[in-house]
């Protein structure tokens, strides 16, 4: 293995020169920085980081955590990430909690061990708020993506949930719908919550009644739950529509509709959060209200390079992301009844 001994006497300088070039420190001149350099080429070098982070205190290391490396928008987000983080020099560790408290955890240790410069985080939900903590305590600059966990003050990224799954709910409403069903995240989960806030108050806004019996609260992962599907789909007034609070509970209630021999959208419209990525594009399909899930790790990312880079502490910035309407063939308007509900006479 080449050593900075092996520079050093290649180069004609000392080791301690070397170890300068390396951290770019200390006083050397222009023409000494070059030979060093152009040896360290010859030998095919690699500077070993730990050992540079310890000089400079500095890894050049980021972290990632994702909450569902499954979901399409989480991998678009973490494109955005690295993107801004290589054009910055830094590089970038993934991590993937699968909406998983305990995992997560485990991640937030590895963090810490490997000393990493900064860290954009997509949090579990409220119970984040001990890791996140724990980051804070150890002064790892950070900024949070797409959810918000009370009692956290950092910078973070979100999209508008309430008001795309308002903008969701009145198309359907729109189309006639009046029996619109929500299968949403759990309640711990800021943007479960606030896209049911956005559910309700377009009910509200158009009149509607609300009915609990319309709403499931299960997970934002893969939708296996069929009975609670069943359930919605055998009330004595059943649901013209479902909105599904994101993409991975769309596909999955798509799939069990049609094991059930109903079709989309001619038996049951079905809209919901957040695109399925490349697959859409093959085959529009899904309407959605689509976030620029790129921009969320590029714009954090940079949030999180300003401030590690930042010479002096600045207040916690929040930027809010919208999110667009997309209507595709899963959502159709209702057929006006034949019958005139006892208007005649």
């Amino acid at each position: 293995m080449i050593t900075i001994y092996d520079i050093a006497e290649k180069a004609g300088v000392s080791a301690m020169t070397v170890s300068r070039v390396i951290n770019n420190t200390g006083r050397i001149s222009e023409d000494t920085r070059k030979r060093v350099r152009k040896v360290m080429e010859e030998l095919n070098y690699i500077p070993n980081s730990a050992a540079r982070s310890l000089v400079s205190q500095k890894t050049n290391i980021l972290s990632l955590l994702i909450a569902d490396i499954t979901n399409p928008f989480y991998t678009t987000l973490a494109r955005g990430a690295e993107d801004a983080a290589k054009k910055a020099g830094y590089r970038l560790l993934f991590a993937n909690s699968d909406e998983n408290y305990a995992k997560e955890k485990d991640y937030v240790d590895m963090m810490l061990s490997t000393r990493v410069d900064g860290v954009l985080f997509a949090p579990t939900g409220d119970l984040s708020v001990d890791n996140l903590n724990r980051l804070l305590q150890h002064q790892i600059p950070l900024v949070i993506l797409d959810r918000e966990v009370p009692g956290i003050e950092a910078d973070i990224v979100l999209g508008d949930s309430k008001e795309g799954a308002k903008t969701l709910v009145e198309h359907l409403v729109s189309l006639g719908h009046r029996r619109i069903a929500m299968i949403n995240g759990s309640p711990d989960v800021s943007t479960a919550r606030l896209r049911y806030t956005g559910y309700r108050e377009a009910l509200v806004l158009s009149g509607l009644p609300m009915d609990d019996e319309l709403v499931v609260h299960l997970g934002f992962r893969v939708f296996h739950e069929d009975a609670a599907l069943d359930a919605l789909l055998t009330l004595k007034d059943p649901p013209t529509a479902i909105f599904a609070a994101n993409n991975l509970l769309a596909v999955g209630i798509i799939q069990s509709l049609r094991e059930r021999g109903l079709q989309v959208p001619e038996d049951i419209s079905v809209a919901c959060f957040d695109d399925i990525g490349p697959a859409e594009m093959i085959n529009p399909f899904l309407t959605v209200a689509a976030q620029p899930a790129y921009q969320f790790g590029l714009l954090g990312m940079q949030l999180l390079i300003e401030r590690i880079e930042a010479e002096a502490a600045q207040p916690p910035r929040k930027i809010m992301l919208p999110s667009d309407l997309i209507i595709r063939s899963s959502t159709r308007e209702l057929q006006r009844k034949e019958t005139n509900d006892g208007a005649e006479g």
